[in-house]
Protein backbone atom coordinates (compact mmCIF):
# COMPACT_ATOMS: atom_id res chain seq x y z
CA UNK A 1 0.00 0.00 0.00
CA UNK A 2 1.01 3.73 -0.44
CA UNK A 3 1.17 6.23 1.97
CA UNK A 4 -2.05 7.36 1.89
CA UNK A 5 -3.39 4.04 2.58
CA UNK A 6 -4.20 3.23 -1.02
CA UNK A 7 -3.76 0.18 -2.82
CA UNK A 8 -1.12 -0.02 -5.33
CA UNK A 9 -1.52 -2.13 -8.29
CA UNK A 10 0.77 -4.34 -9.47
CA UNK A 11 0.42 -5.81 -13.34
CA UNK A 12 0.69 -9.82 -14.03
CA UNK A 13 1.53 -10.54 -17.69
CA UNK A 14 1.16 -13.57 -18.94
CA UNK A 15 0.79 -16.39 -21.62
CA UNK A 16 -3.10 -16.39 -22.55
CA UNK A 17 -3.13 -19.81 -24.10
CA UNK A 18 -1.29 -21.79 -21.36
CA UNK A 19 -3.46 -23.54 -19.29
CA UNK A 20 -0.90 -23.64 -16.59
CA UNK A 21 -0.66 -19.76 -16.66
CA UNK A 22 -4.34 -19.32 -16.85
CA UNK A 23 -4.48 -21.71 -13.90
CA UNK A 24 -2.18 -19.57 -12.32
CA UNK A 25 -4.11 -15.95 -12.63
CA UNK A 26 -6.99 -17.87 -11.07
CA UNK A 27 -4.65 -18.93 -8.06
CA UNK A 28 -3.70 -15.47 -7.47
CA UNK A 29 -7.21 -13.82 -8.27
CA UNK A 30 -8.32 -16.39 -5.75
CA UNK A 31 -5.56 -15.43 -2.85
CA UNK A 32 -5.66 -11.51 -3.48
CA UNK A 33 -8.73 -9.95 -1.47
CA UNK A 34 -7.08 -6.01 -1.62
CA UNK A 35 -7.50 -6.86 -5.52
CA UNK A 36 -4.24 -5.37 -6.16
CA UNK A 37 -2.47 -7.63 -9.07
CA UNK A 38 -4.50 -6.79 -12.11
CA UNK A 39 -3.41 -9.31 -15.54
CA UNK A 40 -2.92 -9.08 -19.11
CA UNK A 41 -1.82 -11.46 -21.49
CA UNK A 42 1.71 -11.56 -23.14
CA UNK A 43 -0.26 -11.85 -26.51
CA UNK A 44 -2.15 -8.48 -25.88
CA UNK A 45 -1.51 -5.20 -27.31
CA UNK A 46 -1.14 -3.76 -23.82
CA UNK A 47 1.05 -6.98 -22.70
CA UNK A 48 3.57 -6.05 -25.93
CA UNK A 49 3.13 -2.79 -25.19
CA UNK A 50 4.60 -3.57 -21.83
CA UNK A 51 7.49 -5.62 -22.67
CA UNK A 52 8.43 -3.19 -25.22
CA UNK A 53 8.53 0.27 -22.50
CA UNK A 54 10.64 -2.43 -19.93
CA UNK A 55 12.49 -3.84 -23.23
CA UNK A 56 11.54 -7.16 -22.55
CA UNK A 57 12.09 -9.58 -25.93
CA UNK A 58 8.04 -9.20 -26.88
CA UNK A 59 8.34 -12.62 -28.01
CA UNK A 60 8.87 -14.11 -24.93
CA UNK A 61 6.12 -16.38 -24.08
CA UNK A 62 7.33 -18.72 -21.72
CA UNK A 63 7.86 -16.62 -18.39
CA UNK A 64 5.45 -14.88 -16.09
CA UNK A 65 6.22 -10.84 -15.99
CA UNK A 66 5.30 -8.80 -12.96
CA UNK A 67 5.11 -4.95 -12.98
CA UNK A 68 5.55 -3.69 -9.41
CA UNK A 69 6.29 0.11 -8.81
CA UNK A 70 7.54 0.39 -12.16
CA UNK A 71 10.04 -2.85 -11.70
CA UNK A 72 9.81 -5.46 -13.83
CA UNK A 73 10.21 -9.21 -12.19
CA UNK A 74 10.67 -12.22 -14.57
CA UNK A 75 10.29 -16.28 -14.08
CA UNK A 76 11.41 -17.18 -10.72
CA UNK A 77 11.37 -13.53 -9.21
CA UNK A 78 7.83 -12.34 -10.80
CA UNK A 79 6.40 -15.85 -9.12
CA UNK A 80 8.45 -14.85 -5.89
CA UNK A 81 7.16 -11.44 -5.35
CA UNK A 82 3.38 -12.31 -6.34
CA UNK A 83 3.51 -14.59 -3.97
CA UNK A 84 4.85 -12.18 -1.23
CA UNK A 85 1.85 -10.02 -2.27
CA UNK A 86 -0.70 -12.65 -1.82
CA UNK A 87 -2.99 -13.23 1.04
CA UNK A 88 -1.97 -16.07 3.37
CA UNK A 89 0.91 -18.32 4.31
CA UNK A 90 2.09 -17.88 0.43
CA UNK A 91 4.42 -15.33 1.80
CA UNK A 92 6.38 -17.71 2.94
CA UNK A 93 7.04 -18.87 -0.54
CA UNK A 94 9.20 -15.38 -0.86
CA UNK A 95 12.27 -17.70 1.54
CA UNK A 96 13.17 -19.11 -1.74
CA UNK A 97 14.56 -16.07 -2.83
CA UNK A 98 17.75 -17.41 -0.69
CA UNK A 99 18.56 -19.96 -3.71
CA UNK A 100 20.37 -18.52 -6.48
CA UNK A 101 18.94 -17.19 -9.15
CA UNK A 102 20.49 -19.64 -11.79
CA UNK A 103 18.68 -22.60 -9.58
CA UNK A 104 15.58 -20.88 -9.16
CA UNK A 105 14.84 -19.69 -12.85
CA UNK A 106 16.62 -23.50 -14.10
CA UNK A 107 13.60 -24.78 -12.32
CA UNK A 108 11.37 -22.56 -13.34
CA UNK A 109 12.52 -22.37 -17.43
CA UNK A 110 12.14 -26.37 -17.15
CA UNK A 111 8.66 -26.44 -16.18
CA UNK A 112 7.96 -23.18 -18.18
CA UNK A 113 9.61 -25.05 -21.64
CA UNK A 114 7.18 -28.02 -20.54
CA UNK A 115 4.02 -26.09 -20.05
CA UNK A 116 1.81 -27.11 -23.28
CA UNK A 117 3.15 -31.02 -23.14
CA UNK A 118 2.29 -30.97 -18.77
CA UNK A 119 -0.56 -28.83 -18.75
CA UNK A 120 -1.72 -28.44 -22.30
CA UNK A 121 -2.24 -24.78 -24.22
CA UNK A 122 -5.58 -23.10 -25.79
CA UNK A 123 -6.28 -22.25 -29.36
CA UNK A 124 -7.02 -18.45 -28.16
CA UNK A 125 -6.37 -16.41 -25.10
CA UNK A 126 -8.05 -17.34 -21.76
CA UNK A 127 -11.59 -14.63 -21.66
CA UNK A 128 -12.42 -13.71 -17.84
CA UNK A 129 -15.60 -13.71 -16.62
CA UNK A 130 -17.85 -10.36 -16.61
CA UNK A 131 -17.22 -10.21 -12.53
CA UNK A 132 -13.45 -10.50 -13.15
CA UNK A 133 -12.96 -8.20 -16.44
CA UNK A 134 -12.28 -5.31 -14.36
CA UNK A 135 -9.01 -7.01 -13.29
CA UNK A 136 -8.11 -7.53 -16.57
CA UNK A 137 -6.17 -4.80 -18.87
CA UNK A 138 -6.19 -4.49 -22.86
Amino acid sequence: MGASGEVRHSIVLFDGVCNLCSGSVQFIIKRDPRKIFQFAALQSDFGQHQLEKFQVDTLAFNTIVLIHENRVYQRSNAALEIARQLHGGWKLLYGFKILPLFIRDGVYNWIANHRYSFFGKKDACWIPTPELSGRFLG
